[in-house]
């Protein structure tokens, strides 16, 4: 699923193409600069995000077998809401 396919799917509750398209790309860029400052996003009912620091690490290149170092950097984590768990392990 793209972007635009949700915009449409916003656009069938009610709302312009244009206004649901500036509706999610609005909510995408909110995300965006919060997980930017390392704020924890909630969303009830389906999950919450969170930038996670990782620290450098010796590592091996499989190649050569040389020992590398790997830089510090941050991830993104997702944990998924029990509601949004119980909806998507429903068909199995």
């Amino acid at each position: 699923m793209t972007k635009a396919d949700i915009a449409s799917i916003v656009a069938n509750k009610g709302l312009t193409k244009k206004q649901a398209m500036e509706a999610v790309e609005a909510t995408l860029d909110i995300l965006k600069e919060a997980l930017k400052k390392g704020e924890k996003i909630q969303l009830v009912g389906f999950g919450s995000f969170q930038v996670r620091a990782k620290r450098a690490r010796k590592g091996r290149n499989p190649q050569t077998g040389k020992g590398i170092t790997i830089a510090a950097r941050k991830v993104l984590k997702f944990k998924p809401g029990k509601a949004l768990h119980l909806v998507v392990n429903a068909g199995g």
